[in-house]
This record gives structure tokens, sequence and C-alpha cells, in this order.
């Protein structure tokens, strides 16, 4: 086994393109990822890595010797995962990303549900609207809303969601319905993190550029001003659905509906699929899918 001490510190450096990342995806120190990789590179008798404060650049030796180790290091795991999926008792850690809103109101909640029914396991929740890289961060499974651009990756469809345009009672009172996509023209058009609002018009996807008194990229602080009157709003399902059946909303534009986006779970497509992960996609699934 001496031959493979070093491999793993030194493939995860190359990935992460850090020590500090490299430790922590390999719960362990930094001095210990450097030291391991330091061993590699005397035992080898060749420069794997040139590291100054600012980066690290892997040398011509490193980058084939990367190309070499990485498929062993990831059949390892791969091995271990199917190894473990013998037992079929879910346990470890599992880390999941999912978008902030989605991600506290629906996913999360869900996740806890989860955890309750199978105890062995850690669960490390990440929220964020960014897109995180699934291998270099060493995440288990993404839930992503939307167009899903990385054909590396697998995405099993678990449901959609909807945009819905809404007002206040007391602000079509003083304003009145919009009936077409023009006469938003005409309307306080309350503007979140992007200024296109997204329609369907005469079967083609229509995307409108949009103005208002507020320009927030807070969903919960837009529905609260369409709730006062301030103005119209465009967000998902899951903002507005309470408000709409309480009649603190009504929805505008009907007719012109954006297109379902699709809510999908996405992992990478070089792993093995581990017991816990094929359990939770199961679970998600059948609390989900709505189709």
């Amino acid at each position: 086994m001496d031959n493979w001490l070093g491999i793993n510190e030194f493939v995860a450096v190359v990935e992460t393109q850090s020590f500090t990342k490299a430790a922590q995806q390999l719960n362990t120190s930094v001095a210990q990822v450097s030291r391991k990789v330091a061993s590699l590179e005397k035992r080898l008798a060749s420069k794997l890595l040139l590291r100054t404060t600012r980066k690290i650049t892997v040398t011509e030796a490193g980058l084939h010797y990367f190309q070499h180790c990485q498929g062993l290091v990831e059949g390892l795991k791969q091995a271990e995962l199917a190894l473990s999926a013998l037992s079929q008792i879910p346990k470890g850690v599992l880390k999941i990303t999912a978008p902030i809103t989605y991600g506290e109101q629906v996913i999360a909640p869900l996740l806890n549900e989860f955890m309750q029914a199978y105890p062995a396991l850690k669960l490390q929740l990440i929220l964020s609207n960014q897109t995180l890289d699934l291998v270099t961060e060493n995440i288990d499974l993404a839930i992503r809303i939307g167009h899903l651009e990385d054909s590396t990756m697998i995405a099993k469809k678990l449901t959609q969601r909807q945009l819905h345009v809404c007002a206040a009672p007391s602000y079509i009172e003083k304003h009145g319905l919009p009936f077409s996509l023009s006469e938003l023209d005409n309307h306080n058009c309350l503007v979140g993190s992007s200024p296109l609002w997204a329609f369907r018009e005469q079967d083609r996807e229509r995307n409108m550029r949009i103005n208002g008194s507020i320009n927030c990229n807070s969903g919960f602080a837009l529905l609260d001003a369409a709730i006062r009157g301030i103005g119209l709003i465009q967000l998902p399902d899951y903002y507005v659905e309470q408000a709409l059946n309480k009649g603190k909303l009504i929805e505008c534009l009907t007719a012109y509906r954006a297109p379902l986006q699709a809510i999908s779970a996405v992992y990478p497509n070089n792993r093995y699929l581990s017991v816990k992960i094929k359990l939770l996609l199961e679970f998600l699934n059948q609390k989900l899918c709505r189709d």
C-alpha cells in the first residue's frame, strides 16, 4: 500500500486547485495534505505541483500522473460504495445543494423527514443560488430549476414550477387588471433579480422588460409589497400560492402564463449511486412528482 500513499491527496488538490479545499474534502488538515503530496513527489522523484502563495500549477509530469490516478481514485470510491450498498443501510454524509428559497420552503423540510427515517445519515445542506461544481465540491446531489446546461450530469425531473403574475385587490381597484402584455407598460411592475418577465404568447415564449417603483432581489420582499397594493409581481407558485388561496392576491394575465419550468435532481454521471442517493431520489420523487 506504500505505492498508494499521497495519491488521494494529490488528486484532490488538482481537482479543487486548493490545498485547503482538498483538506476539507478529505476531512484532514492542510499540513497533512501537503506532507502526503511532498512524500509522493519524493518517492516519484518528480515535481508534480508548483506552489506559490497565489496559485497552484500542475507540471507536465503532474498532469500525466493525474490523468492516470484520477480514474484509480474514482474506481476505489465506487468499489467501496458498491460494497456498502450490499448492506442496504444508508449511512455516512449526505451533501446536497439547492436554491435558497425553494430549498428553505420545500427541500429542507423533506430532507429533515428523510433524516428522521434514516438516523445513521448526516446531512450537509448548502443553500445557494450559484451553480456549484458537484465534482470539485464533492456534492452528492443538486436540486436545480429550469434549463440544465451541463451535459456531463444526470438529471432526474422531480416536479415543475409555474410563474404567476399577481396583484392585490387594492391595487386592482385603483389601477385595473391588465388583460394584454402591452398594458404592462402602464402598470407598476415590481422588479426582482431580473428585469425580464417570462410569458407565452401565441405558443411562443416571450420575455418582456418591465419597470416599477421597487427593485429587490428578495421574492418575499416583493411578495409583501404586492400584498400591500404597491404593484404587480411575477413569482413562482411556492411564493404566492398561499396568498392566492387567501384572496390576498389575484392572478393576472393567466392566458399568457410562462411555460412550466422543470425542477430536477442532478448528480455526476460517473458516480456509482449509493443506497443513500437511490433512496433519497425515490423519496423526493414520491413527495414532489405531480405527473
